[in-house]
């Protein structure tokens, strides 16, 4: 990861919150917004990490900041996950994702979220891949390796252990298509990064 890329996510994720960017709106977002400081420091422990010269310095302390805020927000969201620009989250408390899942742009996690893998035993072994613009709610579980597709939403406290169309609704255990309505007004702020997607 280039410096340059490194500014790019983190000014997508600073968009998110109050559609601004500049470097007076980055203090204030990471003073009142404590979901943006434990990503700005997830994404810098990202790239230190990528750097060998940074290994035995800055890097370590940035790791043990990221650790330090995991237990004290219980949000297990490791720096090695490949997540897009652009992620939200609102109430950072009690989120869990596996290292290994993907994350599109443009992404809100709710509290208590989780996105987790299945093992060989299950319909659909494996770990989570999440599209763009996908609103999770509070409470929801994303299990296994399924695929949720662009601008689906998972509604508080669902549970999904099969595919999300793009575009979907869906809510219950296990989770069932309830309308295809999209996450526009759910997702806000949207950062374009490679574009908008037509």
């Amino acid at each position: 990861m280039t410096f340059q890329e490194l500014k790019t996510l983190i000014a997508a994720d600073q968009y998110r919150y109050e559609a601004k960017n500049g470097f007076k709106d980055f203090l204030k977002q990471c003073f009142r917004e404590s979901g943006f400081r434990f990503t700005v420091v997830m994404r810098l422990c990202g790239f230190f990490r990528t750097h060998k010269w940074s290994r035995f310095g800055i890097y370590h302390l940035l790791l043990w900041k990221h650790h330090r805020m995991q237990i004290r927000y219980g949000a297990y969201i490791e720096y090695s996950c490949q997540i897009g620009g652009g992620l939200y989250l609102g109430h950072l408390c009690s989120i869990v994702t596996n290292v290994r899942c993907t994350i599109g742009e443009n992404c809100t996690l709710g509290h208590g979220v989780t996105i987790g893998k299945t093992h060989e035993r299950s319909k659909h072994p494996g770990v989570p891949l999440i599209g763009d613009r996908v609103y999770l709610g509070c409470g929801a579980a994303i299990l296994g390796g399924v695929r949720i597709g662009d601008d689906a939403v998972v509604a508080p406290n669902a549970v999904v252990v099969s595919d999300v169309p793009a575009g979907a609704v869906v809510g219950g255990i296990p989770a069932r298509v309830l309308s295809m309505d999209g996450s526009a007004g759910y997702v806000s702020n949207v950062a374009f990064l490679s574009g908008p997607k037509t």
